[in-house]
């Protein structure tokens, strides 16, 4: 296996790992400024108001994203053993 096998399987894996994390690190953040503007509107500064909302938008982020994550990472997993054989030489 040459150095660039090697470069281009890890680029493939971080690519992979990078398309998988984005949707949901997207909604966290769009959560936290929304729950943050309510906030500040507000005056709260309850912990928990601003806990259980950020984690109810993370599930069903989960949910509603695990399909095309399921699909992603098996596809990922396949053309990575698929092509075991030529990495093996």
């Amino acid at each position: 296996m040459t150095p660039e096998t090697v470069v281009q399987i890890i680029r493939q894996t971080l690519m992979t790992t990078f398309w998988l994390a984005a949707p949901l690190l997207a909604i966290g953040f769009v959560a936290g400024i929304v729950i943050s503007l309510v906030q500040i509107a507000t005056s709260m500064q309850d912990n928990a108001f601003s806990t259980i909302p950020r984690l109810v938008a993370f599930l069903v982020g989960i949910l509603l994203l695990l399909p095309w994550m399921l699909q992603k990472t098996v596809s990922y997993t396949t053309s990575l053993l698929g092509d075991l054989g030529r990495y093996a030489r």
